[in-house]
């Protein structure tokens, strides 16, 4: 089973970073047309909106909630019985995001108000924001419908296709950017993502439809299994989204920051969830379904060990990636978004290099929760991540507030971070309790060489892109072909001191290269 989730992990890990890669290319456009202004944080903040309830109602629910019971219906009533509760959760999500939609679109003047309050007192932009949060809240609903084609496929066995839909979304933000940003740049961000988002959903429908699935609805609402997922969603989505309300306090709190601030975290947190996409969702969404088949047949020994398995190959690629944003940080965002005649200066090239830094120091426990929160969802336990959750937010709140002067937006960026690790920790405390053991000795000992290979190469890293290119706008296939060199080295690095100190996970992944090898050989 072990393989099966490394191998589900590896396929959606790669479809994923497609779509991050677009997603970058999709930030720069942004950033060369709308620079870090107050027009850039009027978009950001109509965006987080409906970007903060998807997890409530999209990724949060289907990963959660929707795929642990899925897959109990398919071990327990086969094909048939799985197929009429994807219909019946088609019929809520219709009926129910729906009308959320329509409340979103009709009050979102109140909406604005209450994320972004220091704009109440800006009505050009005010204004703004109100508008390009009526246009992309139908968003959510595209996205909720997507994230239930995801969720049914991925019981299925099927992750490619759903993990890269998400780059469906970013192909036409881009292109209608492209097309229409020089007649007005937010609006075509607007309605970029609008389109997108329901293209993202319309991409993975022949596969739905070849798994076997339909999108007749049934109106069933008092059906057993969508009351069973709705007794697990609510406090499931909350949990999993603790990380957008983290980012909707600061949002707040930024708002009464100087111009910039918002899109300084926005840009920050972009390229924080680069290895979080890649590797802590991929993770997560890859051992849900054997982990929630593990707890359906009651074989515990088996969760524990895919579970162990998974937080280690997690952190095995989690960790390098943190040392390596961090020391890197400043050519990264540089590469991107400091382009020649572009709105994105060097006050915005500093400031995001900065919040990047504070958001990075808490990287790990982003990513880790990923799987911490999967085990507990497999097990149909909601309650235990709640708890975790409602702490962090608690604890984020009050250093946010305390951060803040001394700070400014970094402070919200390290509260961020402090937060994600105490909500890690007791996560970690709480599951092994629930289990017994977890473990956790063979984990430290894989974290501490994963640790000490990553910090070489951070280093490394950092001592060979010392340059004052990085501050001069432009020259961006010059900086690009740095960078790549840099990570290269990086790369390098890392696996040279890992085989130095043994480690595990990198015996694991020259075996299944071997493996590949030896297929691809055979073939020929």
């Amino acid at each position: 089973m072990s393989h099966k989730i490394a191998k589900a992990a590896g396929v959606m890990s790669v479809a994923t970073l497609i779509s991050r890669i677009l997603g970058f290319v999709r930030d720069m456009v942004m950033a060369f047309y709308l620079g870090a202004t107050g027009l850039s944080d009027a978009f950001y903040v109509g965006f987080r909106i409906p970007n903060l309830l998807r997890d409530f109602f999209a990724e949060g629910s289907m990963s959660s909630a929707f795929v642990p019971v899925l897959s109990e219906y398919h071990a327990k009533e086969g094909n048939e019985g799985a197929n009429r509760l994807v219909k019946v959760v088609f019929a809520f999500i219709l009926t129910v995001v729906g009308s959320i939609s329509i409340i979103g679109i009709l009050g979102a003047p109140a909406i604005v108000g209450l994320l972004a309050p220091g704009f109440l007192h800006i009505p050009g932009k005010f204004a703004l924001a109100v508008m390009l949060t009526r246009i992309m809240f139908p968003f959510l609903l595209f996205v909720s419908l997507s994230a239930l084609a995801m969720g049914s496929l991925n019981t299925r066995g099927i992750f490619f296709i759903p993990a890269l839909a998400p780059a469906v979304l970013n192909v036409v933000m881009i292109t209608i950017a492209l097309l229409f940003a020089r007649i007005n740049a937010p609006l075509a961000a607007a309605f970029g993502i609008l389109i997108g988002g329901m293209t993202q959903f319309l991409f993975q429908l022949p596969s739905f439809f070849r798994a076997g699935y339909s999108l007749r609805p049934v109106l069933a609402f008092k059906d057993p299994g969508l009351r069973k997922i709705m007794g697990l969603v609510l406090p499931a989505t909350f949990a999993m989204s603790v990380a957008q309300i983290n980012v909707a306090v600061s949002t707040i709190l930024a708002s009464y920051l100087s111009a910039g601030s918002i899109t300084y975290l926005y840009y920050a947190m972009r390229l924080i969830h680069f290895p979080i996409g890649i590797f802590g969702v991929s993770m997560g969404l890859a051992v849900l379904p054997a982990l929630s088949a593990h707890f359906a047949k009651g074989d515990i020994i088996s969760l524990r060990n895919d579970f162990s398995f998974a937080l280690r190959l997690l952190f095995f690629w989690g960790l390098p990636s943190m040392a390596g944003l961090i020391a890197l940080r400043k050519p990264i965002i540089s590469t991107l978004f400091f382009l020649h005649r572009g709105k994105f200066d060097y006050t915005a090239l500093t400031a995001t290099s900065a919040a990047v830094l504070f958001y990075a120091v808490g990287l790990w426990a982003m990513v880790g929760v990923r799987v911490l929160n999967a085990t507990f969802y497999a097990m149909q336990d909601t309650r235990k991540p709640v708890i975790s959750a409602v702490a962090a937010l608690i604890v984020n709140i009050i250093l946010s507030i305390i951060l803040l002067g001394p700070l400014k937006y970094k402070g919200l960026a390290l509260a961020n971070s402090l937060a994600s690790c105490l909500n890690f920790t007791l996560l970690s405390y709480m599951l092994r309790k629930k289990l017994g053991r977890i473990d956790g000795r063979r984990i430290l000992k894989s974290i501490a060489r994963t640790a000490l290979a990553s910090l070489a190469m951070g280093i490394a890293g950092y001592e060979a892109l010392k340059s004052g290119l990085w501050n001069t706008p432009g020259h961006n296939f010059l900086k690009a072909g740095m960078l790549f060199g840099g990570i290269t080295l990086c790369g390098f690095v890392y696996i040279i001191i890992s085989f130095a100190l043994k480690s595990g996970e990198l015996e694991y992944a020259k075996g299944v290269f071997k493996r590949k090898f030896a297929r691809l050989s055979g073939a020929k």
